[in-house]
């Protein structure tokens, strides 16, 4: 006996309730699609952000360091450390930057602050946030120059524009006040508040004279990756590197608690949404062919009186969830696929939404929704739908074999 053809004709002997079962498959993939690809598109739009801020995905600092960022922990031997990480496949770049805290005095104010200091010839738009947002002058040259290059909010509190000098005041790496001039080539807005008030870039070389340290010494080198989700991958590459063997490697999940903390509980409600569409598919999958089984409780009795075992129901049923599920992802990826074509490539515009400050989790947000999904976010979205139709199978299936033939043709 074909179950497949017999299994595909008992489905469609209801062909209304069969379609408007697939088309609740279908919407469900298309709710799963929109959740999973929203997910993989946010997160990974926010930890690239992130990673862009000064610290990347991945960081080599001193040990203890990140409990306590002082000026006086550094590394040493930077330039090798940084050859050795640049070697690594999968690595789109490795800056040797300075973090630290310091008060900036205009002529008119001084502010509490912090700043980066980086070699501008390792700096792209691609790295570095500040960088890439500009919105006057330009980044100094020269990594042993007096340039220096703020934030809006920062450069409004201290009354300055470029060309206008700024001292900054910090610790050096023995613990004692030192201080330096610099002049602003440019002034960047990210759309973080609390960057563009407190942020300033440097130049390395100038930083490194004023704390004291050695040409080869710095706080951190923070490591961009092509894809996020190899970082941890690529933490574990990078400690066992020679170069690495006292430093502190991390992710941006440690060295950004902030932003982990947001991803994981963003994540956590979109499970709990995921769970509630995958609910609602089985319950549908389930009342369809409980219905089905029903109907046919005396049609079942004369197979089982002629001979057909109740193994062969069960799997003539399952059979029928089978081809059920399939007919639902077919139509979920017809309903899904130019839905998902114009979230990717065009999305929804929330920014009216946001305000003036497009940060979450401190760190800058993209106010248009869109999606991206990544092969295994495909895989499990079809895997899973096509998992449930055949849980949601089971009771009903199990269901057509325990009725007695006698019973069974008793039912009218």
């Amino acid at each position: 006996m074909n179950l497949n053809k017999l299994a595909w004709r008992n489905n469609w002997r209801r062909k209304r309730r069969t379609l408007i079962t697939a088309f609740s498959i279908g919407f469900g993939v298309m709710l799963s699609v929109t959740f999973t690809g929203s997910g993989d598109y946010t997160y990974t739009n926010m930890i690239d952000m992130g990673a862009s801020m000064g610290m990347g995905h991945v960081t080599v600092e001193p040990p203890g360091y990140h409990l306590k960022p002082t000026l006086d922990k550094r590394l040493t031997g930077t330039a090798k450390l940084q050859q050795q990480i640049m070697a690594l496949p999968g690595v789109a770049g490795a800056t040797v930057r300075i973090t630290g805290q310091a008060m900036f005095a205009s002529a008119r104010k001084s502010v509490g602050g912090a700043f980066i200091a980086v070699d501008p010839e390792f700096e792209t738009a691609q790295n570095n946030l500040l960088l890439r947002s500009i919105v006057a002058g330009s980044m100094f040259t020269e990594p042993s120059g007096r340039g220096m290059v703020i934030g809006s909010k920062l450069a409004k509190k201290l009354k300055v524009k470029i060309g206008k000098k700024v001292v900054y005041t910090t610790t050096d790496a023995h613990g004692e006040i030192v201080s330096d001039i610099a002049r602003i080539t440019g002034i960047f807005t990210t759309g973080i508040d609390i960057v563009d008030g407190i942020m300033a870039l440097l130049p390395i070389s100038s930083v490194q004279k004023t704390l004291g340290y050695a040409s080869d010494e710095a706080t951190l080198i923070a490591v961009v990756i092509s894809d996020q989700r190899h970082a941890e991958g690529m933490r574990d590459a990078i400690a066992r590197l020679p170069a690495a063997a006292d430093t502190a490697v991390m992710t941006w999940k440690k060295s950004q608690p902030d932003l982990a903390g947001v991803i994981a509980f963003d994540k956590a409600g979109n499970y709990i949404s995921q769970f509630l569409v995958g609910l609602l598919i089985a319950v549908g999958i389930l009342n369809t062919m409980l219905m089905s089984v029903l109907e046919r409780t005396r049609e079942f009795g004369v197979m089982m009186a002629v001979g057909m075992s109740p193994g062969v129901l069960f799997r003539l049923v399952m059979v029928e969830s089978f081809w059920l599920a399939i007919v639902g992802l077919l139509l979920g990826v017809i309903i899904t696929a130019p839905w998902y074509y114009y979230l990717y490539h065009t999305g929804i515009d929330f920014s009216g939404a946001f305000g003036s400050d497009f940060s979450y989790g401190g760190v800058l947000v993209d106010p248009v929704f869109k999606v991206r999904l990544f092969k295994e976010s495909v895989m499990a979205i079809l895997g899973g739908v096509f998992t449930l139709a055949l849980l949601a199978g089971l009771y009903p299936a199990w269901r057509a074999g325990r009725v007695p033939p006698v019973e069974s043709l008793k039912t009218i």
